[in-house]
């Protein structure tokens, strides 16, 4: 049987941003990227990193969702392991 991704739900625990990503990145934009990495949707992600997290999921590793603002500047969303912090944050702040 298939796994519907789209409905698996999990905890972002507390949302933070860096400094970058803040002054970076439109609030509207960065809360639409929240909503759909919390509903599954990775985003930009390679296959490999959507396979990954659908199995983080299950198995409660790292999830890292990948987006771009409609001016093309590209962030990064990642949900620890422990589902304690969810991080907003720009590749350059990795």
């Amino acid at each position: 049987m298939a796994q519907d991704w789209s409905t698996r739900r999990f905890s972002l625990g507390q949302v933070v941003i860096t400094q970058n990503a803040h002054s970076a990145l439109p609030v509207q934009e960065v809360r639409q990227a929240l909503t759909r990495h919390s509903n599954a949707d990775w985003g930009e992600a390679c296959e490999e990193d959507w396979q990954l997290n659908n199995e983080a999921l299950l198995n409660d590793s790292r999830i890292l969702s990948v987006y771009s603002t409609s001016n093309g500047t590209r962030f990064w969303i990642i949900t620890e392991w422990d589902r304690s912090v969810t991080t907003i944050l720009l590749p350059q702040d990795y």
